[in-house]
């Protein structure tokens, strides 16, 4: 997943509270707007995608661990 500093910011994402994250997500999306970031390839576009489902997938199943908020 990353650096330690990448598992450590997305571990403390994680246990904030879901208005908390939608602040972070949107200030995260201000400030890398005006970045010069190379487009995503079809197959970053597929692994996310397929990520994504996989995860929704464990949360319907039932499988998705409690969260203390």
């Amino acid at each position: 997943m990353g650096t330690t500093a990448v598992r450590q910011l997305l571990d403390s994402f994680d246990r904030l509270l879901d208005t908390e994250k939608r602040e972070v997500a949107a200030e995260i999306m201000r400030r890398t707007i005006e970045l010069d970031l190379p487009a995503l390839t079809d197959e970053e576009l597929v692994l996310s995608a397929e990520g994504l489902f996989l995860e929704l997938d464990r949360r319907e199943s039932g499988n998705e661990p409690s969260r203390a908020r």
